[in-house]
């Protein structure tokens, strides 16, 4: 529940879930080197692999930013009591999530905007609850903020076939069909949309067709949420390393050397969606090739 300050903008987190989730490190990155993982095993095990079996640990967590007076969630999780029949350990999921948040002083009343970086289950869960027999918005007074490629993308209704396929059903049904129904949910196109003085999503296509990171500018002090462009650290200094997960992997690389080349030029610090542990690292360079130079201040 540590926060921290990136110049005016301070950043919070709720994790919601973290440990396997019953991948290996080839079935997680197909066709990576074994060698890899191996060479290093030394610091990745056990905090992002496990060491007896090489199951890839992840994290599902939102970040809670406070920007020019406003509680802004990137992303909302896995919410509980949904069916997800082709991911069972997330199916039916309880937590303590609005707990969790009101711990960080938060309500669902005080949300005023949640930005959906793409709209895979594990980032959408927690835009609606069950109230009664119906799917509401759990943050009535917010604006859900969805790039149209992903919704496009993802909608039943549209004729995308999407290359996770039965993994994301009822994802859109219960969590953002609900949203639009509520008048809550708005479309942005194109590379970039302003949030604010400090704050712009911009598109990073690949790992979905409406990927997008968040990028954090103020007072000199850089940050990005890379959402899903990033699920294992070792993907920084080895950025060809493509997650099964990805619509086009080819894309995601381009999107993910762009995302790395301007955390190491600014000296930003990078949030992605799943890291575990501290959650969040500052990028840099070492012969050629990008590194950790620290891990943030999160427990």
């Amino acid at each position: 529940m540590d926060q921290l300050e990136i110049g005016d903008v301070r950043i919070g987190r709720v994790v919601e879930f973290s440990g396997p989730v019953g991948l290996t490190t080839e079935g997680f990155f197909p066709g990576s080197d074994p060698g890899v993982w191996q060479e290093n095993r030394d610091w990745l095990a056990p905090r992002f692999v496990t060491a007896a079996d090489d199951q890839v640990q992840t994290a599902v967590q939102t970040w809670v930013v406070r920007s020019e007076g406003r509680t802004i969630l990137v992303d909302t999780g896995l919410g509980n009591g949904k069916e997800r029949p082709y991911v069972p350990v997330w199916s039916h999921y309880d937590s303590d999530y609005l707990a969790d948040l009101a711990a960080l002083g938060v309500a669902p009343g005080d949300v005023d905007l949640v930005v959906n970086t793409h709209l895979h289950l594990d980032h959408v869960g927690w835009n609606t609850r069950l109230e009664g027999r119906e799917w509401v918005p759990t943050f009535p007074n917010a604006q859900y903020l969805v790039h149209r490629a992903d919704f496009d993308f993802w909608n039943p209704e549209g004729d995308a076939t999407p290359g996770f396929g039965r993994g994301n059903q009822n994802a859109f049904e219960d969590s953002v069909a609900p949203v639009q129904a509520a008048g809550q949910l708005q479309l942005w196109d194109g590379e970039r949309h302003r949030i604010d003085g400090s704050l712009v999503l911009e598109l990073a296509a690949g790992h979905t067709p409406g990927s997008a990171v968040v990028t954090l500018d103020s007072k000199g002090e850089s940050a990005v949420f890379a959402a899903d462009l990033l699920h294992s650290p070792l993907q920084v200094s080895h950025p060809e390393l493509a997650s099964c997960f990805c619509e086009d992997p080819a894309a995601a690389r381009t999107s993910r050397d762009r995302l790395l080349s301007h955390a190491a030029d600014r000296g930003a610090l990078i949030l992605p969606a799943h890291f575990r542990a501290e959650g969040a690292a500052r990028i840099g360079r070492k012969d050629d090739a990008f590194t950790i130079t620290e891990w943030a201040a999160f427990a």
